[in-house]
Parts: C-alpha cells; sequence; structure tokens
C-alpha cells in the first residue's frame, strides 16, 4: 500500500504494530511519568491544600486525570474472571492441537527418511499466540468477545512453519499432511503459484485436527505454513526491514524486496535442478524402504524357524 513521501505501508506489519503498541500511545493520554503528581508529598507549605483545590477544579472542568479512576462494576470483575479461566483452557487446546500436528509432521519426517531414504523436510517451528495478541486483533475486528466467536474467526492462534529444502518437496509434505483422515482442510492458499505483490511465497493450510480431552473431543484449527530455505530466508529478512521502518518502507526498498524474491525463485529452481543431476527424481515408494540392520545369526534362526513352521519358502 502506497503512501505520500515514497513509502508503502506494510498492512501485516501494520497490524503487528498495533498489537506491541502501549496503551496509551496515539490516544493523546499521558504516560504514568508525565502525569502531574497531585498528592503533594514533596511540595512545599500549602501545597496539601492547593492540591486539593486544583483537584476540585479538573473536576469541574471535567479532566478526565482528576480523582481515582471508578471501580470496576460486579459484571465487569465477574466478566474478567470467566475470560480469564475460559482462556485458561482455550490456550491450552490449541497448545495440544499445535503438538498433535507436530507429532504428524515428525512421522512423515521419520518415514520419508527410513521408509523411502529421503527427508524433505529439514526444520520446523511451531507457536501460540499469547493472550494479548489474540484479544488485540478481536478489539481491532470487532470480534465479538466470546471463545466460540474467536476460535471461527482467528486462525493462526496455533501456527506450525516447516521448511523444505525444495519447491517440489512443499507441495509433496503438504499432501502427505492434509491427506490424513483426521486432519480437515478449511483453506489452502499456495503463495508459490500466486506470490503475493510484495514476493512473498509460501504454501498456507487452515487445518482443523482432533483434540482429545478427558471431557471429550475438540476440534482446533491450526496454520500450517510450508516453504523452502529460500523463500524463509527472504521473508524473515523481510520482516526485520519492515520492523526495523516501523512498516513504512521507501519504494526503492519495496522494489529491491520484490528483485530479492525473485532471486530467491531462481536459487530455488536451480539448485532443485541441480540436485536432480545429481541425485534424480526424488525416490517413490516403489524403490522400498532402506535396509535394516539385522544380526546374521538372528536372520538365520528366523529362517529355520519359519521353515519349521511351514512358513517359509
Amino acid at each position: 500500500m502506497a503512501e505520500a513521501g515514497g513509502r508503502r505501508r506494510h498492512p501485516e506489519r501494520a497490524e503487528a504494530e498495533r498489537e506491541a503498541a502501549p496503551a496509551d500511545a496515539g490516544s493523546g493520554r499521558p504516560s504514568a511519568e508525565a502525569r502531574p503528581d497531585a498528592s503533594g508529598a514533596d511540595a512545599g507549605p500549602g501545597a496539601a491544600s492547593v492540591a486539593a483545590e486544583e483537584a476540585a477544579g479538573a473536576a469541574c472542568r471535567g479532566d478526565p486525570w482528576a480523582g481515582s479512576p471508578p471501580a470496576p462494576d460486579a459484571s465487569m470483575v465477574a466478566f474478567a474472571r470467566r475470560m480469564r479461566g475460559e482462556f485458561t483452557r482455550f490456550l491450552m487446546e490449541y497448545r495440544f492441537a499445535v503438538d498433535e500436528v507436530l507429532t504428524k509432521v515428525t512421522i512423515l519426517r521419520e518415514e520419508f527418511l527410513h521408509l523411502h531414504r529421503y527427508n524433505p523436510i529439514e526444520h520446523v517451528t511451531s507457536r501460540v499466540k499469547t493472550p494479548e495478541s489474540i484479544l488485540g486483533k478481536v478489539v481491532r475486528r470487532g470480534i465479538a468477545p466470546e471463545l466460540a466467536t474467536i476460535r471461527r474467526h482467528i486462525t493462526d492462534i496455533g501456527g506450525i512453519r516447516i521448511t523444505c529444502a525444495f519447491i517440489a518437496d512443499t507441495y509433496r509434505v503438504l499432501e502427505a499432511l492434509t491427506s490424513q483422515d483426521d486432519v480437515r482442510v478449511l483453506e489452502i492458499k499456495d503463495y508459490i503459484a500466486d506470490p503475493k505483490p510484495n514476493g512473498y511465497k509460501s504454501l498456507h493450510a487452515i487445518i482443523e485436527v482432533p483434540v482429545f480431552l478427558s471431557t471429550g473431543t475438540v476440534p482446533v484449527i491450526v496454520e500450517v505454513q510450508i516453504r523452502t530455505i529460500a523463500m524463509d530466508f527472504w521473508a524473515s529478512l523481510e520482516h526485520k526491514i519492515f520492523y526495523k521502518h516501523a512498516g513504512e518502507v521507501p519504494d526503492h526498498i519495496a522494489s529491491d524486496l520484490a528483485e530479492a524474491a525473485a532471486a530467491a525463485e531462481q536459487l530455488d529452481r536451480r539448485m532443485e535442478q541441480l540436485h536432480t543431476e545429481v541425485h534424480g527424481p526424488a525416490p517413490s515408494e516403489a524403490e522400498g524402504p532402506a535396509d535394516t540392520e539385522i544380526d546374521d545369526a538372528l536372520l538365520r534362526r528366523l529362517w529355520e524357524l519359519s521353515r519349521s513352521s511351514g512358513t517359509g519358502p
């Protein structure tokens, strides 16, 4: 999004800045350090009466900082207690859902390595948003502060990022993960085939997995991002650059970032081509698993046992 002065505003960065902004920022409200001390504790003789007169005058003028803040009413206290209690369980469900998906990814990683003799997954990271981040987004979007509504409308509370070596690997991992029976696919966005305007590339899958609790099964949404090493490198540096410029990047830097994204894509495709020239195409299931190390003496005993039981060749 372009702005005056040849600077470009990144909407995702702007949202993140609002999440991180202090409560008083931009409101015209003075910070705690800047607010005058009306107690008169360190003032000279007669300061107490002067402070009282100032406070009375401020109250008459409608000064919002005059006097003590009003005590919360009973309904607000009850709401706060309920939200705290429910939010603890809410976030726990997302942590469990992330763990479920991580387990699936670990199994796929081991299977690819030991059965297909190739591991397309380089590394995996995960996170669950903080309560402050979640509720800040709720307020900005005007979402009803009910957990069921938050669950439906905010789909990136739990997130996993899978980094692969090559572009073909990203699609292979996506297919292997989303084809599982207990994984419900809600949405897939292919930013590799159709990059964002700034050059960002990745596969995004919004999936729903069951979390089995003592009280029953809870379906929980998790966002999975799958990208190559080059895509991850570019996205990480782009993220740092936009934060450095407070979300407003000069047009020439935004243009250079787009060119760097194109260079990263060329690197991806060239490295994949070199890998194929050296190792051939990715192994398929037809090639069979790698041999398991079993002691020769034990194999002989198993062979004799199979013959004696009539099950051998």
